[in-house]
């Protein structure tokens, strides 16, 4: 194990700033509307596509939208519609003062990201804010097959940064995915606004104890 020690930050509600707990029904909702389908017809065919389970699994993106499309009747600018739709909803913007800070810190911590996830974010976030310009490694949970708060998804993560434990600060705007990081002694903090946030990292940086 090394003595370096580790930021490691969610995206969606941290580095993005979107509602992580609204964005998907309000999506579901408008392809609703403009499926012109009844809602119970809609999710009865969505729910008979068995699509492929896309937060656990890389390389069936592509399966995932011809399997949705074809359910509710989507054409295939329709379908490319939706899912351009879908990724604009799922990235938010970017939390720019968040960014720039991890940014800020190359030299005094390394910086990871531990992110649930649906297959194609890596692509498509990396598009919208170049990620994988400050953050190593990025561990999305369609890549290691895992979400959180499952222990394995932090075990993972904690293999993959060659730390122990006590080396690493997470950052998460769920109070769940906390409290699995918490049950392996990972200390984190609930993000509520950047300068709290900012403020308990560096707490935990020069040495002191982060309150949570």
């Amino acid at each position: 194990m090394s003595e370096t020690k580790w930021v490691l930050f969610d995206i969606g509600g941290v580095l993005e700033l979107v509602d992580d707990d609204t964005w998907q029904d309000e999506w579901w909702e408008r392809w609703r509307d403009r499926s012109g389908l009844a809602r119970p017809e809609f999710d009865a065919r969505v729910a008979a596509a068995d699509l492929p389970p896309i937060d656990v699994t890389a390389g069936r993106e592509a399966e995932f939208w011809q399997s949705l499309a074809t359910a509710v009747n989507l054409d295939p600018e329709q379908r490319a519609a939706m899912r351009t739709d879908f990724w604009d909803a799922y990235c938010g913007t970017g939390n720019t003062e968040m960014i720039e800070y991890a940014r800020s810190l190359r030299g005094r911590a390394r910086t990871a990201i531990l992110s649930n996830s649906a297959d194609g974010a890596r692509e498509e976030e990396e598009r919208r804010f170049g990620l994988s310009q400050i953050f190593d490694p990025i561990c999305y949970s369609h890549e290691l097959g895992v979400n959180k708060p499952d222990p394995q998804a932090y075990l993972l993560t904690l293999e993959r940064l060659g730390a122990g434990p006590d080396e690493v600060f997470f950052i998460d705007d769920h109070t769940e995915a906390l409290v699995g990081a918490a049950s392996l002694g990972i200390r984190g903090i609930l993000h509520r606004n950047n300068a709290e946030t900012i403020a308990t990292i560096e707490t935990f940086l020069s040495g002191g104890t982060p309150a949570a």
